[in-house]
């Protein structure tokens, strides 16, 4: 996903991006969501949360 369009995602929950950095951005969302903030924390390349829209950016797919 773009990072845009992460931002764009952000704003819409009412996090404000300025100064951070991609990964704490995306765990801001998931935080704001009520999901685990997990985003970049798999073990060994594995994740149970198969349905998370970030699993591709997380996992380097």
């Amino acid at each position: 996903m773009t990072f845009a369009k992460i931002r764009e995602i952000a704003k819409s929950k009412g996090i404000n991006t300025l100064r951070m950095k991609k990964a704490d951005i995306i765990k801001a969302i998931q935080t704001a969501e009520g999901n685990f903030n997990c985003f970049g924390t798999a073990v060994s390349g594995y994740c149970d949360q198969q349905g998370c829209i970030w699993i591709d950016d997380c996992l380097g797919h």
